[in-house]
């Protein structure tokens, strides 16, 4: 696949030339970089190219198709639920190229001040309003469960955990987030690198949804926040916005319970995640 005429078919952009290299992907599987347009709709664009390696894995494969399907679904858009505007996609066997809008050009800098809690803040609401957004409307050809350290994809880091309190407890941890009577989409991956802001508005937007999917919101929160406590003051802001944004069918007071309930679960789980992480 030629990347540049990908990318003029898919802007209408008369030509395309390539610009800086922004990073690789994981493990040698692509790269993202700016691509500056010549009589498109925007002067420049960010691509994300994935060209595997030999013998890729296939749940690797599967979540750059679950994050174009996720950029290609009806997005409800607004100052707190911002992501890169999607010019389309292609594949080519297991090559794929992913055309966004790039954010840096919007005004947004990928950088978190110093644990800014304004900045935090902002990145709360972003999922809050997400998880309202999608609470009665799930998204298709999504994850059925979101996050990339669900335990039905970490058998093998389980299996190598020396501490044994993990094996007895990672079922029941895995059972009770999957059994939430209210389930929504989840970023999967909001730790702060994912979120960019904008310096004089506090804007902020989100990227990399290669393992968005199902779950109680409380995953992506205790992610981004690395909070085990459910009076943690900092949950304030998440429950405060997430309520107002809520469908009135919904039983606002019964969803706050249950997860909060579920944010020292959340925690551990991911602990269980860590225990195992890197010894496969």
């Amino acid at each position: 696949m030629d990347l540049l005429d990908t990318v003029c078919d898919l802007t209408g952009a008369r030509t395309a030339r390539r610009g800086r290299r922004i990073q690789s992907l994981w493990r040698g599987y692509g790269e993202v970089t700016v691509v500056h347009l010549t009589d498109g709709p925007v002067e420049r664009v960010v691509v994300k190219h994935v060209r595997p390696p030999a013998g890729a894995h296939p749940r690797k494969l599967r979540s750059y198709a679950v994050e174009a399907a996720w950029y290609a679904h009806p997005w409800p858009e607004g100052p707190e639920r911002r992501r890169p505007r999607f010019y389309g996609t292609r594949t080519d066997g297991h090559e794929r190229v992913l055309i966004l809008e790039d954010l840096h050009a919007a005004g947004f800098v990928r950088t978190l001040s110093g644990g800014d809690s304004a900045q935090v803040d902002a990145a709360l609401a972003w999922l809050a309003q997400l998880h309202a957004a999608f609470l009665e409307a799930p998204a298709p050809d999504i994850w059925p469960v979101g996050t990339y350290w669900h335990l039905e994809t970490r058998r093998a880091e389980l299996a190598a955990t020396p501490d044994p309190r993990w094996h007895a407890e990672a079922p029941r941890l895995d059972a009770a987030l999957r059994g939430a009577r209210f389930q929504t989409v989840v970023h999967g991956d909001a730790k702060p690198a994912n979120f960019l802001w904008s310096p004089m508005t506090r804007d902020v937007a989100a990227v990399d949804f290669q393992y968005v999917g199902g779950g109680p919101g409380t995953r992506d929160v205790v992610y981004l926040l690395g909070a085990d406590d459910p009076r943690d003051p900092r949950l304030e802001v998440y429950f405060d916005v997430l309520r107002a944004a809520l469908p009135q069918t919904v039983d606002a007071e019964a969803l706050e319970a249950e997860w909060r309930a579920l944010v020292p679960v959340a925690a551990q789980d991911f602990a269980r995640f860590m225990a195992g992480w890197g010894r496969v």
